[in-house]
């Protein structure tokens, strides 16, 4: 994609603090991140979000997401994390180019990824739900 900044991520015309790569995904610390240690997990190959991503691929960006996590939490010393994948604008998306955030979470940090719940009835609740089965 040629205006996509990830895809210029890749290709190595714009620099990016790269903390791993293979043929198929490179991480990077995110350049505004919400948290020191903030990463972003990018596969190469240009997907817009999760509706257009292979799921093997996903499969393996995830067992990647583990490996990563863990060295994290190991080197920074972090207490918790968040993983977020935003799909679409109106979800907050502003790269169309599927990438999983690991967001690390220390003490008092001043992160925060929150919404309001709902209160939905049982009938609205198996509604939903015979839609939904798979």
């Amino acid at each position: 994609m040629d205006n996509c900044i990830f895809c210029k991520i890749i290709g190595g015309e714009i620099p990016s603090a790269t903390i791993y790569e293979d043929d198929e995904f490179k991480v990077i610390l995110d350049r505004f991140p919400s948290n020191i240690g903030h990463v972003l997990i990018l596969p190469k190959k240009h997907y817009a979000d999760i509706f257009e991503i292979d799921e093997e691929v996903a499969g393996r960006l995830f067992k990647l997401a583990v490996r990563v996590a863990k060295h994290m939490k190991e080197v920074l010393g972090l207490e918790a994390m968040n993983l977020v994948q935003n799909n679409g604008t109106m979800a907050g998306q502003t790269v169309h180019h599927f990438h999983l955030h690991l967001i690390p979470r220390y003490k008092d940090d001043e992160v925060s990824v929150k919404w309001e719940q709902l209160d939905l009835t049982d009938e609205q609740i198996a509604e939903v739900q015979a839609k939904l089965k798979l």
